[in-house]
């Protein structure tokens, strides 16, 4: 499901989700008119899956087609809204590729206006120059995400489509330029933050903080060029402390550049969604796409031995002290050896445990 929330406020940062009604600032009084038109809009018919593909450069469509067999709901529905330029919030599941759909959207961008602007090919030296004058305005997308651990998302959602998208081009004889990506935390080597500051790069991956810094630093002039502002896990910062401080910073930014930036939010499932919205965009029309998702629960009870009354009965092991407790069966054999077996069947595991001491020494047997 697609839908658009309406204007509402005067465009200063919002306030998120489960903020307690009493803490909220009080709304503007409105004539009847603008409150008959305060709700959400109906619903936009979801975009076609097939369709959403078309608006991509040949080469971003043919990695994605051959790398995934279709687009999920959320991913058409992003692409869709996002194409036209709207404030974007995606509310979707953990798995439905929301954070692949707006890093990919920005890649077809600067693939699309990289093969717009390339002039034909000349010195070296008359290339560095171009590109030392437009390094101010090079950076166009920022990727903030308010959980220090990016390398995950970097790798599997950006790094791997541009490395994909440039075999494509490889294949068949083209000549893409360069997307780089920089990144800017609490650990990036000060050498990296001289680079970014020098140089610039298409797309910057940041924290709240770090966003923050660099709006109060002269590396500021890197974000002039600022076209899409992808925040990821909004869900985690909405009516938070961090929130507001990302809401101001976003707007801050705003004031950098010639025209605001276009704000694509991604989010877990969420409630109150609206609420989120406003955040996001800071009272400012924005396009939600949240399509329908049913939690799929497949559970197995598996009992690893044949006869559970036969545990604790004692064995024919004679070994230990003599003084000592007579060895019994016990489970948990069958269960490690169990467990080792769904771990080499699987991609990936998660064993629950009861306590840190049972954990451990599970893991301990495993490894």
């Amino acid at each position: 499901m697609t839908r658009r929330t309406p204007t509402g406020g005067d465009g200063a940062a919002g306030d998120g989700a489960r903020v307690p009604r009493r803490h909220r600032p009080p709304i503007a009084p409105q004539a009847s008119s603008d409150l008959e038109g305060s709700t959400v809009s109906p619903a936009v018919p979801a975009a076609d899956p097939v369709e959403s593909l078309h608006r991509f450069a040949p080469l971003v469509r043919d990695w994605f087609t051959d790398a995934f067999a279709s687009p999920t709901a959320a991913q058409a529905g992003a692409w869709d809204a996002i194409g036209r330029g709207e404030h974007t919030l995606v509310v979707a599941p953990t798995g439905s590729g929301k954070t692949l759909a707006a890093f990919l959207s920005a890649i077809d961008d600067l693939v699309s206006r990289g093969l717009a602007d390339r002039q034909p090919s000349g010195s070296a030296e008359t290339a560095r120059a171009a590109a030392r004058s437009s390094a101010a305005e090079r950076c166009s997308v920022l990727y903030v995400s308010p959980l220090k651990a990016l390398a995950v998302d970097v790798e599997r959602n950006l790094r791997s489509p541009l490395t994909g998208v440039g075999a494509v081009a490889a294949r068949r004889g083209v000549t893409l330029p360069q997307i780089t990506v920089a990144v800017r935390s609490g650990d990036t080597p000060s050498g990296d933050r001289r680079a970014f500051a020098r140089e610039g790069a298409d797309i910057l991956i940041t924290t709240p903080e770090s966003l923050f810094l660099l709006l109060t630093s002269r590396a500021r002039e890197m974000l002039s060029g600022i076209r899409t502002v992808i925040i990821d896990e909004v869900h985690a910062v909405a009516g938070s402390k961090r929130g507001a401080h990302l809401a101001v910073s976003l707007d801050r930014l705003d004031a950098l550049l010639d025209r605001p930036a276009q704000r694509v939010g991604l989010s877990a499932t969420v409630r109150p969604v609206d609420e989120v919205a406003r955040f996001l965009a800071g009272g400012r029309p924005v396009t939600i796409v949240q399509p329908p998702s049913a939690k799929q629960i497949d559970v197995d009870v598996v009992v690893p031995v044949p006869d559970m009354s036969a545990m604790g009965s004692p064995t024919d092991d004679l070994t230990g002290k003599a003084a000592g407790e007579v060895a019994r069966t016990s489970i948990w054999p069958h269960v490690e050896e169990r467990v080792v077996d769904l771990i080499e069947s699987h991609r990936s595991t998660i064993v629950f445990a009861n306590s840190r001491r049972l954990a451990e020494r599970l893991t301990a047997r495993l490894n």
